[in-house]
C-alpha cells in the first residue's frame, strides 16, 4: 500500500524530502514528471494529456492500493487520473491545484502561455532570479536554491508546452471531479499567491474531501508546514 508523491512546477521530486522524513511509513514512491530533473522521452510533447497518460501508466505499474499525494501541477494531474479511474487510488491528497473553471491564471503562467514572450521569459530566467522569486513566494531559502539549481532548458521547454496546453484546463477537466469516489484531503496555504484558498475549499466541496488551510503559509505547504501536513496525511490514511 504505497504512498505515491507527485510534484508540481518548477519543482522536482526533491520537494517532498522534508515531508517524507516526518512520515511514519517507508513505503513511499516519489515520481519525477518527464523533463523535471529527468529526461523527456522521445515523442513526449509535454502537454497536459501526455503528462496525464504518463501518470496513469506509472500508477498502473505500482502495487495497489495507492495513497496518492500531489502538489501544484502534480495535483491537477492526480485529480484527473483519479477522475478517469476512480478505483485507482485508496486515498488522495492534493493542494495548490486550480482545477476550476473560474480560475484565472497567475501572471507568470500567462506569460508562459504566450508564444515568443514565454521563450523570452525563460531565456532571462537564471538560477539566481528564480531562487529570489521563490523566496519571495514563501519558499525557504535553501529549498529555493535547490529548486532553482535544477531548472534547465529541458524543464523550461516542458513548462511552456504544459502551460500552453492548459489554458482552459479548468473548463475541460473540472466536470470529471464528480466521478471521484475515494476519500480525499485538500491542503492549502492561506497566503497562496497563485491560487486563492476559496478555490481549494470549493474543490473539497466538489469532491467530498476534507479541506485544511494553514495560516501564514504560502503555496509550498510541504516545505513550510511539513510536520503538520504529515499529521494530516496520516489521519487520512488511518
Amino acid at each position: 500500500m504505497p504512498a505515491v508523491f507527485v510534484h508540481g512546477v518548477p519543482d522536482t521530486q526533491r520537494v517532498w524530502r522534508a515531508l517524507i522524513t516526518r512520515l511514519r511509513r517507508d513505503d513511499v514512491v516519489t515520481l519525477s514528471l518527464p523533463g523535471f530533473g529527468c529526461e523527456i522521452p522521445t515523442g513526449f510533447d509535454c502537454s497536459k494529456e501526455a503528462y496525464c497518460d504518463w501518470l496513469l501508466r506509472e500508477l498502473d505499474n505500482i502495487d495497489r492500493p495507492i495513497d496518492l499525494v500531489a502538489h501544484d501541477w502534480g495535483a491537477i494531474l492526480a485529480l484527473r487520473v483519479t477522475s478517469l479511474e476512480p478505483t485507482l487510488v485508496r486515498t488522495w491528497a492534493v493542494g495548490g491545484a486550480p482545477l476550476d473553471p473560474e480560475y484565472e491564471w497567475h501572471r507568470a503562467a500567462k506569460l508562459w502561455q504566450t508564444p515568443e514572450i514565454g521563450e523570452q521569459v525563460m531565456e532571462r530566467l537564471t538560477p539566481e532570479t528564480l531562487a529570489s522569486g521563490l523566496v519571495a513566494a514563501g519558499v525557504p531559502s535553501a529549498d529555493a536554491a535547490e529548486t532553482a539549481r535544477h531548472v534547465d532548458p529541458a524543464m523550461k521547454r516542458s513548462i511552456l508546452a504544459l502551460y500552453r496546453s492548459a489554458v482552459h484546463v479548468g473548463v475541460e477537466w473540472e466536470p470529471g471531479l464528480a466521478r471521484i469516489e475515494s476519500p480525499g484531503l485538500v491542503i492549502w496555504g492561506a497566503d497562496d499567491p497563485y491560487v486563492a484558498p476559496t478555490l481549494g475549499s470549493r474543490l473539497a466541496s466538489r469532491t467530498g474531501a476534507r479541506f485544511v488551510s494553514f495560516p501564514d503559509c504560502s503555496h509550498w505547504w510541504q516545505l513550510q508546514r511539513a510536520g503538520e501536513v504529515a499529521k494530516e496525511l496520516e489521519a487520512l490514511w488511518s
